[in-house]
């Protein structure tokens, strides 16, 4: 039996699933309800999974996957459905993961983001980082804040991206968008290359490289709003990352640009609610004096007490964060239990808190 593409991105959209699984070894398999689903059929092998591969990776890309091992793109399967690919070569294989990007633009009140964000996204300078590990929806609100800035500001927006998800349309705003290998060779190139195209805000698709995050602090200090992603989960290990990647003899000077350029970091995890749906719980940072002071000192170990004190700013921790959750009835115990940082502590939290409602 031969599996055909559209047949299988078709009964991705009738499953609901939010991904396709394409591995040798086992039939094409569908991420449901968070839960892996193989598609009733025969176990694909090598020879056809590396025929699907080369089929569905673009011209432009085969070069690098063929010298990395893998490549990621994005492409539209039909109008308003939009998939992320990561295809790459196993010990198995071939293989391929599909991921479906949501069909429309969520609203900062949806995706559960404080007043005070829409407050940021209007400076004319500044470093807002989106951190979190892979698949825990970076992407999806990084879109979502700069399609508040395209509908309510005016200016240039540039989009750097490896690939591009979203598509963002002239709004307000005069909107660039350019792609890691198709458009460009690198993150640090387009960011360089960036500041050549009076831009007034630049998103960075992934801060993965010290040249990268070097050209985005500098960015962000010399009169630009710059957003950007990190593999990091939580403020203080989002710094620490940051201040690591330099050289020894150049942390001190990393930590004061940090802390004057940095505007809040925004570390997400991406959750299972209890009727199969998903939603974000965030810990938020915003940089004010106390934030700003613990950077510059290397006091990162600190911060969790400015965060805990600072929802008047928008600020919320995780644990706090996973908690409104749970007693709004949107996740349950164990998907609480999944993703705090304190279990100790959240078990006292949860029954001070049920009996105080």
């Amino acid at each position: 039996m031969a599996y055909k593409m559209n047949q299988l991105l078709e009964a991705m959209m009738e499953n609901g699933a939010s991904d396709l699984h394409i591995s040798a070894g086992r039939s094409p398999s569908l991420r449901v309800s968070g839960e892996i689903v193989s598609i009733e059929g025969p176990a694909l092998t090598s020879e056809q999974t590396k025929a699907m591969v080369k089929a569905l990776v673009p011209a432009s890309h085969l070069p690098r996957f063929e010298s990395d091992g893998s490549c990621d793109f994005a492409f539209t399967f039909r109008e308003g459905v939009r998939l992320r690919v990561n295809a790459y070569r196993g010990q198995a294989g071939h293989g391929m993961v599909l991921r479906l990007l949501p069909s429309k633009m969520f609203t900062l009140e949806q995706l559960r983001l404080p007043p005070t964000i829409k407050d940021m996204l209007r400076r004319a300078r500044g470093l807002i980082l989106v951190t979190g590990p892979t698949g825990s929806g970076k992407s999806t609100t990084l879109a979502s804040m700069i399609n508040w800035i395209n509908e309510n500001e005016q200016g240039h927006i540039i989009t750097i991206e490896d690939p591009i998800e979203y598509a963002h349309p002239h709004k307000n705003c005069l909107v660039t968008q350019r792609e890691v290998g198709t458009d460009l060779s690198s993150f640090a190139e387009g960011l360089r290359s960036a500041l050549r195209q009076d831009p007034d805000v630049i998103l960075i698709g992934e801060l993965r490289d010290l040249e990268t995050i070097e050209a985005a602090i500098t960015a962000a200090e010399t009169g630009h709003l710059v957003l950007g992603t990190l593999h990091t989960s939580g403020a203080a290990r989002t710094i620490d990352r940051i201040v690591d990647a330099f050289p020894d003899q150049s942390r001190g000077q990393i930590r004061d640009q940090l802390s004057t350029s940095l505007t809040a970091v925004i570390s997400q995890s991406l959750l299972q609610t209890t009727d199969g749906k998903r939603v974000a719980a965030y810990e938020i940072m915003v940089c004010n004096d106390g934030v700003a002071a613990k950077i510059r000192d290397g006091k990162t170990f600190q911060l969790l007490t400015d965060i805990e004190t600072g929802g008047a700013l928008g600020m919320r921790t995780l644990d706090g964060d996973l908690l409104t959750l749970f007693f709004q009835g949107l996740i349950s115990e164990q998907e609480v239990f999944n993703y705090c940082q304190s279990p100790s502590s959240m078990r006292v939290r949860m029954r001070g808190e049920a009996t105080n409602r």
